[in-house]
């Protein structure tokens, strides 16, 4: 971590415990170790998404290929070295070049190095920024360009923001598109909750460890001074925002301390550190409609609890113009 990174975390864990209630950003969840946690989680019996992430490719895989066409450009938020992206670039048509986005340069050299390897005869052109702040066009240009951009964002990451958020994000990556682009994005569904608060706190307590190192990185990066065991992990369903909330709750009085700030946490209370929000078809395509989108194409894994969509920018309806 630089200097500079090291700055601007401290700066949002500081900004999000002053919040109330406090907060802080998942982002900061996937240090090294934070990754392999997740990598494990996925692995869990309760955690449905990435089987069913996977198993929506392969069933699907050709009419998505088929969607993006030939001579594509594929860019990617994140490092994607893994199986989708894989089956992804093996099933089109002669892609132009991916272009992975990535803010570890560890994990983004590692998974560009490896297709290169794998796909020799694709323009690997990795950039190295936090795909959720603003990306400079120039970082993406191609020369030739490609027929089509297609933004890739499998997984259920969308459900990490807000709807507000999540918008937001959506006319962001609209724009990285372009007119004749498309975004193919993963969303997970709603199901029971039962189901999806297992998802979030499996029984051998790796999404604990997932949520608690968090706290660890607080420590070892930011030298923060903190008792983990002050803290447990916390998974719960909101039924109003539709949302599965992860947690780190005070078990007891406690203080963190950090950069000469002091942050009480009384018994019981919880700093708020992660949205998984879910979606109905509808609901999801209706958001879409809000970043000016349409959902032209909506695919489910086999058992329907994932999906992913084609979104294209949406056309004027009839009788008018564009500005």
């Amino acid at each position: 971590m630089t200097p500079k990174q090291r700055e601007r975390f401290a700066a949002d864990v500081i900004g999000g415990l002053q919040c109330s209630p406090k907060t802080l950003p998942c982002k900061y969840f996937y240090d090294a170790r934070g990754s392999e946690l997740f990598e494990a989680i996925c692995q869990t019996a309760e955690y449905y998404v990435t089987r069913a992430d996977l198993a929506l490719h392969e069933a699907h895989l050709a009419e998505i290929a088929n969607c993006i066409g030939p001579n594509a450009h594929v860019i990617e938020f994140g490092s994607g070295a893994g199986i989708k992206t894989r089956k992804l670039l093996a099933a089109l048509d002669r892609p132009r070049a991916y272009t992975p986005i990535e803010i570890s340069a560890a994990a983004l050299k590692r998974s560009a190095k490896e297709l290169t390897q794998a796909f020799p005869d694709i323009e690997i052109c990795p950039v190295r920024a936090d795909y959720t702040r603003p990306i400079d066009d120039e970082a993406l240009a191609l020369d030739p360009p490609a027929s089509r951009r297609v933004v890739y964002f499998p997984g259920s990451t969308i459900g990490n923001f807000t709807r507000d958020e999540a918008r937001d994000f959506l006319v962001r990556m609209a724009n990285i598109a372009g007119p004749k682009g498309a975004i193919l994005v993963g969303v997970d569904l709603i199901k029971p909750r039962e189901r999806l608060e297992a998802a979030y706190d499996d029984e051998d307590g790796i999404t604990a460890q997932f949520n608690l190192n968090l706290l660890l990185r607080l420590q070892n990066d930011l030298g923060a001074t903190l008792n983990l065991d002050d803290f447990a992990h916390e998974a719960r369903f909101n039924d109003e925002a539709r949302r599965i909330e992860m947690h780190l709750k005070a078990e007891r009085d406690t203080v963190i301390e950090l950069n000469g700030q002091r942050f009480k946490l009384a018994a019981g209370e919880t700093i708020h550190t992660e949205n998984s929000h879910k979606y109905s078809v509808s609901d999801f395509r209706e958001l879409a409609e809000t970043a000016g989108l349409a959902s032209t194409r909506v695919w489910k894994d086999p058992e329907g609890l994932f999906s992913m969509h084609w979104l294209e920018k949406a056309k004027p309806p009839a009788g008018t113009t564009e500005g």
